[in-house]
């Protein structure tokens, strides 16, 4: 199936050494398969770059949108993905500080406002007017993809083109979570859910000089969190995990929540001591019960936490670099996506899939 009468062909003029058309996985219709077909390759456009995509990640929030799971709807004939990683092929108007041949990301904060208060203030996380890579604009599940240069991700030297590729949502993702939790150096967090973000928290957070009890319902995910660092870990269908780990740490001092089940934001106050900070990263639907007077009398701070700024992920980025994480990533094709997200799906996947083109 051709998608080509889906999406307006470019008309600028093209490198004579490629074709004016790419593979990608696009979704036609919520909650029905992705079709793989031959679609235009986009142009770039002022302050844009055209990057040609090596390896993405594939993401739980991926499948959200080819789902259309959540309340603000992705763009038409969408193709997903967040965790990209390729080489510039060229630059559209205005473009200054990315060049021809460099290594660039894109990310889920494609781009934002820079004006707004948030956006003045080092939240452009929240700018109203940000754009989402893989959702309201095209993403990496593709050849080629776009980036707008002034929030693509640089790429540190050296990288790793399969590794580096999930630190580009999953790891800045974890790394903003966990410093909003406050927990200090040597206090203890619970990661919940030891999945393709969690397995990569437990490495942030050992990183950053935190302890860590760790939470899945899963044995083969627990014993990856402990060949990450985990102390302490709970599987939460043998055992409850409030009680394991109070009686383990004394309560932990923050949670990070990656699970998408609603059970384990429940269980989140149940672990903690008080005081305690804790951060919801994972988006299941629904809601959660929560007991008022226990967060009262506690001071129990529940927050949110979405991606992260420009500045966290050069952070997320420089901690790879110097080599403190290492996602555990599986290769796959684009041909495979369907596969993968079933396997999503049914909790089926020990750390992050990449795609390689």
């Amino acid at each position: 199936m051709s998608m080509t009468t889906l999406i307006p062909a470019p008309t600028a003029a093209r490198d004579k050494t490629r074709t004016d058309t790419m593979r990608a996985a696009v979704v036609t219709t919520a909650g029905e398969p992705l079709v793989v077909a031959d679609v235009p390759i986009p142009t770039p456009g002022r302050h844009q770059a055209l990057v040609k995509v090596l390896a993405s990640g594939v993401c739980h929030t991926d499948l959200h949108a080819a789902r259309g799971d959540w309340p603000v709807a992705p763009k038409g004939d969408l193709i997903p993905g967040h965790e990209g990683y390729g080489e510039v092929i060229a630059l559209g108007e205005g473009v200054t500080t990315l060049e021809v041949g460099q290594k660039v990301g894109n990310a889920w904060l494609w781009s934002a406002c820079g004006t707004c208060e948030y956006c003045r203030t080092g939240w452009e996380t929240l700018c109203p007017e940000q754009q989402n890579g893989g959702y309201s604009v095209d993403g990496s599940f593709g050849e080629y993809m776009l980036v707008d240069e002034r929030f693509a991700a640089r790429i540190p030297d050296g990288a790793d083109p399969i590794e580096v590729a999930p630190i580009l949502c999953a790891g800045v993702t974890v790394y903003k979570g966990l410093k909003m939790t406050g927990v200090r150096p040597g206090e203890w967090v619970t990661i919940s859910g030891i999945g393709g973000l969690g397995h990569i928290a437990v490495q942030y957070a050992r990183a950053m000089g935190m302890r860590v009890a760790a939470v899945d319902v899963d044995d083969a995910k627990l014993e990856l969190a402990r060949a990450h660092g985990a102390e302490v870990t709970v599987n939460a269908s043998q055992q409850d995990p409030g009680e394991a780990i109070q009686a383990a740490t004394g309560g932990t001092h923050g949670v990070l929540v990656t699970a998408v089940h609603p059970k384990a934001f429940d269980q989140a106050l149940q672990v903690v001591r008080r005081g305690a900070t804790i951060v919801f990263n994972g988006l299941p639907p629904g809601t959660f019960d929560a007991d008022i007077f226990d967060i009262v009398l506690r001071a129990i701070t529940i927050r949110g936490s979405i991606v992260g700024s420009r500045q966290d992920m050069v952070e997320a980025l420089d901690f790879y670099a110097r080599g403190q994480i290492h996602p555990t990533v599986s290769v796959e094709s684009l041909d495979d996506i369907n596969d993968i997200f079933e396997r999503m799906e049914r909790g089926k996947i020990d750390g992050r899939i990449v795609m390689t083109y």
